[in-house]
């Protein structure tokens, strides 16, 4: 297929996907959408090299150590510290996951697909490719199905816990006015660059280079640790995530590189092709064949978040319902935790006022939530678990 000609089917396929997911509030998200076009396409014969054809596959491999140091200098590291107890709350949650996921999963779907399974159930997009690529190296490209797929629809059981939750959690805050912790949005200061460059010259592909360069200094490091010991101590896109941390932390990078380069959107559907190629092969039989392990795992996940996230709360004296709201950030996150935080404010409530007091209480709690869960703890457990998962084969 012509170049042209499969970017502009999959980026319709996009579109169609954007529209559901506003029209359904986010309840129906874009990739699962996406997903299911695809998937029907593919059975009615679409040609499995679309992804391929359209060069978008491989550009989004290489975008991801690019997008790791974008999202690493969104952090606010001072917000995390007003909120330290929604962080270890949140990675709870994670460890929940895993210790249900592969402590008990191992044991009924396998230990492959256990390991397969967890990171993605932990965060999103990412960490979804990283345990794909470990499935593709040990010869198992069902499992990197079970990766993407656990992608497609884990919001489908995150968004109606998170949202139960809230809105239970917004009851108890009414019935509590008078004791209610409201932890004040924390802005960060805008970082003095070390390295001054005219205003002029601060071009789109001046921001795209920077972090290009810091993109490369995190994978040159991985590559020498890995190339001295022989075995992948620190993981790329761990490295590439803490690298921009570091770089906008001591005004090296600017915040949302990618966005001033206006390379963030298509670097975001060349990055959502590279967790969907899968599809292509994903005739019914094998998509039937991984069903049971899909949901295997998907309700020991949820029920993993539950139970460390109300174990969480009780140790440093947050709800349980806010607890398990802040766990479950982990099968959506953003911008599903900024709008059920929303829904759950407004339909707390006809007062205003009473709205705008579980909004201050329970929205920026999930906004910390899901930026923990998905964009750096979910990044690091697969980090860590892929290269388990090949030494184990």
């Amino acid at each position: 297929m012509q170049p042209i000609y499969a970017f502009a089917f999959i980026l319709i396929v996009f579109v169609i996907g954007d529209i559901i997911s506003v029209k359904s509030k986010s309840l129906i998200s874009s990739l699962f959408t996406i997903s299911v076009i695809f998937l029907i396409a593919f059975w009615l014969g679409l040609p499995n090299t679309i992804f391929a054809d359209s060069t978008l596959l491989a550009f989004g491999s290489m975008m991801i150590p690019l997008l790791l140091v974008h999202i690493g200098t969104m952090m606010n590291i001072e917000q995390l510290k007003a909120q330290w107890k929604t962080v270890i709350i949140a990675l709870f949650a994670i460890l929940g996951i895993v210790v249900l996921v592969i402590g008990v999963g191992s044991q009924i779907v396998g230990t492959a697909e256990a390991f397969v399974a967890s990171a993605p159930l932990a965060g999103g997009v990412i960490a979804g490719i990283q345990m794909g690529e470990a499935a593709a190296a040990i010869g198992r490209p069902e499992l990197t199905l079970l990766a993407s797929l656990i992608v497609v629809v884990q919001g489908f059981v995150g968004y109606p816990l998170a949202s139960f939750s809230l809105n239970r959690e917004a009851k108890r805050i009414l019935a509590n006015k008078g004791d209610v912790e409201i932890i004040q949005e924390t802005e960060e200061e805008e970082k003095e660059m070390k390295i001054k460059v005219p205003k002029k010259f601060q071009s789109l592909e001046y921001y795209l280079a920077k972090t290009a360069l810091v993109a490369i200094a995190a994978v040159f490091v991985s590559e020498v640790v890995q190339n001295a010991l022989g075995f992948n101590l620190l993981d790329k896109n761990i490295l590439s995530l803490l690298f921009g941390i570091t770089a906008h932390h001591f005004g090296i990078l600017e915040s949302k590189p990618l966005t001033s380069s206006n390379s963030y959107g298509i670097s975001m559907v060349a990055l959502t092709v590279v967790i969907i190629s899968s599809l292509s092969q994903a005739t019914p039989e094998v998509l039937l064949g991984i069903l049971p392990t899909l949901l295997t795992t998907l309700g020991l996940g949820a029920v993993g978040i539950i139970i460390m996230s109300v174990i969480a709360g009780k140790i440093f004296k947050e709800s349980p319902w806010m607890a398990i709201a802040i766990g479950s950030s982990a099968l959506f996150g953003f911008p599903g935790t900024f709008i059920v935080a929303n829904e759950a404010a407004d339909a707390a409530s006809d007062d205003p006022e009473e709205q705008e007091l579980v909004r201050a209480s329970i929205q920026p709690k999930m906004l910390v939530a899901g930026f923990i869960t998905v964009s750096i703890g979910s990044v690091i457990l697969a980090g860590i678990l892929s290269p388990i998962l090949i030494n184990l084969q």
